[in-house]
């Protein structure tokens, strides 16, 4: 049977670059919030107060971080690596958009972050994802069910340059599930929850595949072009971070109290920048109440967001033993 045996999580898009070209990204979602709304909105305050030097030197943890997410999953060599993110209207749009979709293909072409790099076959485990596609169906997820991509190319950016990150060589089959963020309605983080719990449980009763690995892609907060700002009642304008909310988030999965993110509500979420929050809680459901091996988080104005990155292993038990990497965690107050 399967086996769960690492979870990793990570901020996507600047996350991925040097901060030397955080101001032209900048520039460009200002002018994008400016192509929907009208106006561009100014500079956030805190931008100013960021040097280069300030930058780069916090900005050296996340890209350890990443280095260090590339490095375990070289060592633990996964069968398969499921990754959870968003589409932001790059494979799917407004006119065909599903809450939560499985890509079930033979593989799929990925971009880099990088502007001119050619895109990457990956290698996918079309069995898996159907074993993962029933499971959930049968537990009252309606998942949908994606065997093709035009071009077969995956163009989201949740997806892609991550895999571009820390798998560079395309050495691991590949598994991408999207759960929608930025659309609303969006799935609440309960429900997210009970997604990761029952794709694990489907890894586990699926007997053509060894270890697995998760990967959540997305987050923290940020306040974006692309928000959902027609639905949004607070006082954050372009470019703000709920830094508060973040370090509230950052001490729950420390203390291993991955189940508290799932009694967010939408309005918390949506409140607070955390749209992409839902890739993390349900890699979280997924894992269980696990304590990670590392969490780093750095805010970042002058990217226009929080960044973290995160790596729990999985391949042994908790010294609590409250969570099983099989069957059903009768401890944890959301198992179904």
């Amino acid at each position: 049977m399967g086996k769960l045996i690492a979870g990793m999580a990570s901020s996507h898009a600047a996350t991925l670059v040097d901060p030397s070209s955080w101001s032209d990204h900048r520039t460009r979602n200002r002018q994008r919030y400016a192509s929907r709304y009208g106006s561009i909105p100014p500079e956030h305050p805190r931008v100013a107060l960021e040097t280069m030097e300030d930058l780069q030197s916090r900005y050296t943890r996340i890209r350890d971080g990443l280095e260090s997410l590339r490095h375990k999953l070289e060592q633990v060599r996964p069968d398969a690596l499921i990754i959870l993110g968003d589409d932001q209207n790059e494979n799917f749009t407004e006119a065909n958009l599903p809450q939560i979709a499985l890509y079930a293909g033979e593989g799929f072409l990925a971009n880099s972050s990088h502007a001119g790099a050619e895109p990457l076959r990956y290698p996918s485990n079309p069995a898996l994802a159907e074993a993962i596609l029933s499971h959930c169906v049968d537990a009252g997820i309606d998942m949908a069910l994606v065997r093709s991509l035009p071009n077969n190319l995956l163009k989201a950016h949740a997806f892609g340059p991550i895999l571009r990150t820390v798998d560079p060589e395309a050495r691991i089959p590949v598994v991408p599930i999207f759960v929608n963020a930025i659309h609303v309605p969006a799935p609440s983080p309960r429900r997210c929850y009970f997604y990761g719990q029952t794709i694990r449980r489907a890894i586990e009763s699926y007997a053509g595949i060894g270890p697995v690995a998760v990967y959540a892609s997305g987050g923290m907060s940020h306040f974006t072009a692309g928000y959902p700002w027609r639905h949004y009642q607070g006082s954050y304008t372009h470019g703000s971070i709920s830094e508060d909310f973040d370090r509230w988030l950052m001490e729950r999965m420390r203390a291993g109290e991955g189940h508290t993110l799932a009694e967010l509500t939408n309005d918390q979420i949506i409140g607070n920048g955390e749209i992409e929050l839902r890739s993390w809680i349900s890699a979280l459901g997924a894992m269980g109440n696990r304590k990670p091996e590392f969490l780093i988080y750095e805010p970042f104005y002058s990217a226009i967001m929080g960044m973290a990155v995160a790596y729990w292993d999985l391949g042994h038990s908790n010294e609590d033993g409250r969570i099983p990497l099989s069957g059903r965690d009768e401890n944890d107050p959301l198992s179904d």
